[in-house]
């Protein structure tokens, strides 16, 4: 096991997404370093946040990296997971979320991370996840097809079975149960990794996290210049208010964070700029927003 090598893993994969959003906006992120406090103090680690607003491009994003720890964890961290009760802990990973400013541009949501509990006399407890997953607010196939084979690509090396089955979790997990609607169009996600080895488990991981500039940049460079109006924008900020949703009443790395003492503005970066709510709002028949619901967002093999 090798936490160091992950830490240097996911410092460098923060800095090559950041350089190269940075070119398709031509903004800078800015940078907010930040530590965790415990009983009022600093300690127990810390992390870096990249972050842009009002860009050219992106209207509102970040890309943060975060490596915690601590000597017990929340009640609601170990439930399911009984063993790692009582343990020390380390945390680490780099989430993203991309809010586009145009509506042609769909949201794009990354994380990879590492866990791992450890007690005096006992073998550590650790495992791996991640995945990323497409937000479209007007669908095309074409872009779908790109993001989902790069999803396959990333994952074909390590064998068959991984990709549908991650594919099928992305559906599941990025899933508004109580509106009965998908997030997206969907892509990977995986938790509680921990196969073969430790050495197989991060190559994985790495993959998911290398691919996730192949999948998107091309669309970003796509769909940045088609023409857009009120209406588009409308139901650009309308659909957001579907992506709060998910964030903050199903999103377990929210609840995580929050709960573990991270910093508040680094985990509420997922947040769009501008989000509307309607009451009982319908899309019209045969129009380009109904065919997000009907042909978008459903469960498709789009790779």
């Amino acid at each position: 096991m090798d936490p160091a090598g992950v830490r240097r893993y996911l410092v460098a994969l923060q800095d090559r997404i950041v350089a190269e959003l940075g070119r398709l906006d031509g903004r800078p992120f800015r940078a907010d370093a930040w530590e965790r406090e415990r009983d009022g103090k600093p300690g127990g680690g810390g992390g870096i946040t990249r972050v842009i607003e009002q860009g050219n491009v992106f209207e509102r994003g970040g890309v943060a990296f975060s490596h915690v720890s601590g000597d017990a964890l929340p009640p609601s961290a170990s439930a399911s997971r009984p063993e790692i009760a009582g343990r020390s802990w380390e945390a680490m990973g780099v989430s993203l979320v991309l809010h586009p400013k145009n509506p042609y541009v769909p949201t794009v949501h990354l994380n990879v991370r590492f866990f791992v509990a450890q007690k005096d006399g006992a073998e550590p407890v650790w495992w791996f996840g991640g995945g990323m997953d497409l937000t479209p607010y007007y669908g095309f196939e074409k872009d779908a097809a790109r993001f989902h084979g790069e999803c396959r690509d990333a994952l074909a090396p390590f064998g068959a079975e991984y990709h549908p089955r991650f594919k099928k979790w992305c559906d599941e997990y990025f899933y508004l149960r109580h509106r009965g609607e998908p997030r997206g169009v969907g892509g990977i996600f995986f938790d509680d990794f921990h196969e073969r080895d430790f050495d197989f488990s991060f190559a994985l991981m790495q993959s998911v996290g290398d691919h996730f500039l192949p999948a998107y940049a091309p669309i970003v460079e796509r769909r940045r210049d088609t023409p857009y109006g009120q209406r588009e924008r409308d139901f650009q900020a309308y659909r957001r208010g579907r992506y709060v949703e998910f964030n903050l009443v199903w999103d377990r790395g929210t609840l995580f964070g929050l709960q573990s003492g991270g910093r508040t503005e680094s985990i509420l970066m997922s947040m769009p700029p501008v989000a509307h709510w309607r009451y009982d709002w319908k899309p019209e028949p045969g129009s380009p927003e109904a065919r997000l619901y009907e042909h978008f967002l459903v469960a498709r093999d789009w790779a």
